[in-house]
Order: structure tokens, then sequence, then C-alpha cells
């Protein structure tokens, strides 16, 4: 049974961004061929260093402003990709690479209230994010962050 799927950004929400320059909170988008390795928010695939235009806006993954609203900065293609949709497991290329994606899982309850962090380590990210699911009955979802840089990537939502 899948108890989670995961939720990349969305390709509409991406060419807006494209087509606009502008973030959500008015900030003008760059773009730069890419010197680290993402991954692109919404293929969830890492970037190729030195030859992948991307870039660069301002994105809360939240729906409610309070004191947990982390906008931060995250990196999408340049170029049109799609979603990703392999939603059933964590995305493997950055599930394989535990150097370039170190990852914090952080839970928030129905109110957008934090009720959880675990650093995934050498953990499965898989199988972590089922026994989260299964152990904590608060997480509505997760956000996967870069542990290092405290990125977000993507949001894991319960599945029931």
């Amino acid at each position: 049974m899948k108890k989670f799927k995961i939720v990349p950004l969305s390709k509409a929400y991406a060419q807006r961004i494209r087509h606009t320059m502008k973030d959500d909170f008015g900030h003008q988008v760059t773009e730069k061929v890419a010197t680290g390795s993402g991954p692109c928010r919404v293929s969830l695939k890492p970037f190729m260093k030195g030859v992948d235009q991307r870039m660069l806006f301002t994105h809360s993954p939240f729906a409610i402003d309070n004191a947990f609203n982390q906008p931060g900065p995250v990196f999408i293609n340049s170029e049109e990709v799609e979603e990703y949709s392999d939603i059933y497991r964590f995305p493997p290329e950055i599930k394989a690479n535990k150097k370039s994606f170190s990852l914090t899982l952080l839970g928030y309850d129905k109110d957008q209230q934090m009720a959880f962090t675990q650093l995934v380590g050498d953990a499965d990210v898989d199988e972590l994010i089922a026994t989260i699911f299964d152990t904590h009955p608060e997480v509505e979802y997760l956000h996967a962050r870069n542990a290092e840089a405290c990125c977000y990537i993507c949001q894991i939502e319960r599945l029931n």
C-alpha cells in the first residue's frame, strides 16, 4: 500500500515564474548557469553543473502565513521540464547522492505547525517517510529540505 506521494513545484507555477520573471514576493528572478546540483524543484532532477541554465527565486511552500512560513531560495530549469512523475517514491537521483543531497524531513500538522523533524542521514528516505507517517499521526505532510542549506526541495503528502 502506498503511504505517501511526492509533490514537486507544478509546471504551471514554473511557467508563470518564467513568463513574469518575478516571484510571489515581487523579487526579480535571476538566471545563470548551474554552479550546484540543485535539484530542479519541478523535475526533481539534479542540474548538470556548468551546463544547465537555472532560475533562482524565492518560494514559500506554505498556504498559511505564520511563523513556520519559511520562504527561501529555490531553483528551476530555465527551459520547460516535465513535473516529477514517479510520485510514490522519493526521487532516486536525490536519494542516491547523499553527499550532494543531505536531507532533513520536517513534518507539519493540519494547522501548518511544525510537529516533527528528522535528519535522513544514512537511512533509506522512502522507508523513513513511511515510518514517520505510521508513527506520527499528527504529521499531515512533510517537507524535504537540504540539511546543509535548508533549501526546500519538495512536499511529501500522506496518503490515507
